[in-house]
């Protein structure tokens, strides 16, 4: 009993860390994200983190409506990679660089800057995320970063995307799920 608890005790000092270990069935790059947390992490094929980003998931909610705006949630991979060595700011439409670039928080813009890694969702349920347009991309509304304000989409500071951007390649397994890192390993750990 006492083994148990001090086992308990360890886990919950881990993973209330930064960015820790996962017990994780890999064999390439994952990515979590954690709603609840408004947090991304990237893994290694061995489960160790590589790196924890603050997000921003929809303002909407969870789901995958079409015309809902809201966050998939479960399993999906990234499909395409789009804007590699663009600079940092630089604002895209209909994913093509326009040639303009915004400093973080610029006034009365939200456009998609930076970055773009388009998702496909990969289970019945969120099949539609790719034609839904659902990407992990920068924002010029850094300040709202760590809180719920996209359209769906996940958003992420221009300088956290360009290194995470370099981090997965495309075909990387992204699992969003509403509950938090700490509650994720819970529900990992029972069905082991």
């Amino acid at each position: 009993m006492k083994a148990l608890k001090l086992g308990t005790i360890i886990t919950l000092t881990l993973l209330l860390s930064h960015c820790q270990h996962m017990s994780l069935p890999q064999k390439q790059h994952q990515v979590l994200i954690s709603v609840a947390d408004q947090k991304m992490r990237v893994y290694d094929e061995q489960g160790m983190c590589l790196g924890s980003y603050p997000i921003s998931t929809s303002k909407f909610g969870l789901g995958s409506e079409l015309g809902s705006h809201k966050t998939p949630l479960g399993k999906l991979k990234i499909a395409k990679k789009i804007g590699h060595g663009a600079e940092s700011g630089t604002v895209f439409s209909s994913r093509k660089p326009t040639g303009e670039i915004l400093k973080p928080n610029s006034p009365g813009r939200d456009p998609i800057v930076t970055r773009i890694l388009w998702l496909k969702g990969v289970e019945p349920h969120n099949k539609n995320t790719f034609r839904r347009y659902i990407y992990i991309h920068g924002t010029p509304e850094e300040r709202k970063i760590g809180s719920a304000a996209s359209y769906g989409c996940i958003r992420m500071k221009s300088k956290h995307i360009i290194t995470f951007f370099d981090q997965v390649a495309q075909g990387t397994q992204v699992t969003i799920f509403p509950e938090s890192f700490l509650e994720h390993q819970a529900k990992l750990n029972e069905k082991a």
